[in-house]
């Protein structure tokens, strides 16, 4: 199918899921692009993956009771995230030991919790592999609401976080608050893990959130041209990514981490001043 059909297809309104799933996988795409800027920068790939576990007790119990997937993974973000950051602030152990503990117990609790539901394996699924195709319109309009608060609560403490991310010990030395900037960014990255979970799973949220940052941080230096970047970026893999699954009858949330994946092997080989190839091609005509 060529992007002239797809288009029809997404104007056609038997199809009304199509441009549904696309809207929402591109709004996704949108937080965790600006979300995922900290992330890389700060090196939290680990926490990222952590949070997406943690939230898993907070939807297996929105799955019990019939509620919001999104509050509910959004209300165990939050607290495993105050446990982490509280915990952190002791220096015996390592920030990644008590990540690694109170994610695996989030999880572990989120299987018993799923476990007790009739019928569990088919939430599970969806749990582990997004249900994109099944997005409604109040999905549509929860991501945009939470989507717009992440966004704008990090544009507020803008200067503060990206100094915390760049430059740790400088930015406590001017009296920045380092525990309210590590706070701010495990809540930022645990609603955008939220976000992403309808969209392609908790398995494979770790790309949304990673890959189109990673891709960006080889185009540019500068960390607002990056969060700009990268949201388009993750956009632009989540179209050709849906566009491939409805093409090929492939699973969504895995052609759009394909994608992704091709879009960063393409900046980190050819990225104008950081890539592979064109830095060995410029070193050859020097010399």
């Amino acid at each position: 199918m060529n992007i002239i059909d797809f288009f029809t297809d997404l104007t056609n309104p038997a199809l009304s899921f199509l441009p549904r799933a696309l809207i929402v996988a591109i709004l996704a795409s949108i937080v965790c692009g600006v979300v995922g800027t900290h992330v890389v920068l700060r090196g939290m790939s680990f926490v990222g993956d952590a949070l997406s576990h943690a939230v898993f007790p907070g939807i297996a119990a929105a799955f019990a009771l019939q509620g919001s997937i999104l509050l509910g993974g959004a209300v165990a973000g939050v607290i495993v995230t105050l446990l982490i950051t509280l915990f952190s602030q002791h220096r015996r152990l390592k920030e990644d030991s008590i990540i690694g503990v109170f994610f695996a117990a989030a999880f572990a609790l989120g299987l018993v919790i799923m476990s007790r539901i009739p019928g569990y394996t088919g939430s599970l699924e969806s749990f582990l592999f997004g249900s994109l195709n099944g997005s409604t319109d109040s999905d549509m309009l929860a991501v945009a609401g939470l989507g717009f608060v992440i966004i704008s609560v990090l544009a507020l403490f803008h200067r503060k976080l990206v100094a915390v991310s760049v430059d740790r010990d400088y930015a406590s030395s001017l009296g920045m608050s380092t525990l309210a900037a590590d706070l701010i960014i495990y809540l930022a990255v645990a609603a955008a893990v939220v976000v992403s979970v309808q969209t392609i799973g908790n398995i494979l949220v770790l790309a949304l959130l990673i890959t189109p940052a990673a891709a960006a941080r080889m185009l540019t230096d500068r960390v607002a041209t990056m969060m700009v970047i990268s949201p388009a970026l993750g956009s632009l893999g989540a179209f050709l990514g849906i566009w491939a699954s409805w093409t090929w009858d492939v699973p969504t949330g895995a052609t759009i981490v394909l994608i992704l994946t091709v879009i960063f092997v393409v900046a980190w080989l050819f990225a104008p001043r950081r890539g592979v190839i064109t830095g060995r091609l410029r070193a050859r005509h020097a010399g």
